[in-house]
């Protein structure tokens, strides 16, 4: 099973509805909380009226994804495991690996669909991959994944090293190479859209917060695997480095863009 299947040319660049922007936005902050006047402006890039935005903060407030407070608003606590898998993904710590590997087996029996929808979408966001029905897995070289007390006790933990090779188990588990060809057209579009940001030009703050948007989701979605585990020439590394480099300069535009107080400035994110 693969976590990372695109089609050619696909680089997950979707279009930003209200309700994504605010979010994005507001993940992309430490800490993630802003005045409403400055969400709504943003949203403003993409043609998203004031009114469209407002009405986007209440629905999402109101549906327990942002706390207002005094004209603020932040990232309710269930997202701040979304936010905190986004930065381990731009800037990972993955422990020294000794060659064991995770493996957590799901014990048999007939449960709601939803506690199922909820475990798997655990067990992806801890970067582990599904082998068999009931069997996932990943290299130990990253903290096990944090299971609910509600869903922990049908599940169980073992630590093996696979009589297999491990490099083909990663490769089996894993789609890398179509991972590292995004990556590296991710790395173009940076690179493509830099010097614009250096000369100050706020046309490129929107199309720019879209891709922003898919690099953070990419990364996020990298199973840090170990070293030894990976392609030759990983391009992982790099897009982080080019990223980095990008996102300082596309913050201080974006900063400038806000001091200046946008007049209806609406710009295109295509």
């Amino acid at each position: 099973m693969s976590l990372f299947r695109n089609a050619a040319g696909d680089l997950g660049i979707r279009p930003l509805t209200a309700r994504s922007v605010l979010l994005s936005t507001l993940l992309g902050l430490d800490p993630p909380v802003l005045p409403g006047h400055r969400l709504v402006a943003t949203a403003g890039l993409f043609g998203i009226t004031e009114n469209a935005a407002r009405v986007a903060l209440s629905r999402m407030t109101a549906a327990g994804e942002l706390v207002a407070e005094d004209g603020r608003y932040r990232l309710a606590d269930r997202f701040l495991a979304r936010q905190r898998r986004q930065e381990s993904g731009r800037h990972p710590t993955p422990r020294r690996w000794s060659g064991a590997w995770h493996v957590l087996v799901i014990a048999s029996g007939r449960r709601p669909a939803h506690e199922r929808a909820e475990l798997r979408a655990v067990l992806r966001d801890g970067r582990l991959a599904e082998w068999r029905e009931g069997v996932w897995t990943r290299p130990a070289n990253v903290p096990k994944a944090a299971l609910p007390d509600h869903l922990s006790s049908w599940c169980t933990w073992v630590e093996a090293r696979p009589d297999t090779d491990a490099h083909a188990l990663a490769a089996h588990l894993w789609d890398l190479e179509g991972h590292a060809r995004v990556a590296a057209g991710l790395t173009d579009r940076l690179q493509a859209t830099r010097r614009a940001l250096g000369d100050a030009d706020v046309s490129v703050l929107g199309p720019g917060f879209v891709l922003s948007a898919a690099v953070l989701r990419h990364l996020a979605a990298d199973p840090l695997l170990p070293v030894p585990l990976l392609p030759p020439h990983w391009p992982n590394d790099a897009l982080r480095v080019v990223y980095d480099d990008w996102d300082r300069a596309y913050r201080a535009v974006l900063a400038k863009w806000h001091r200046a107080g946008p007049r209806g400035g609406q710009l295109s994110a295509t």
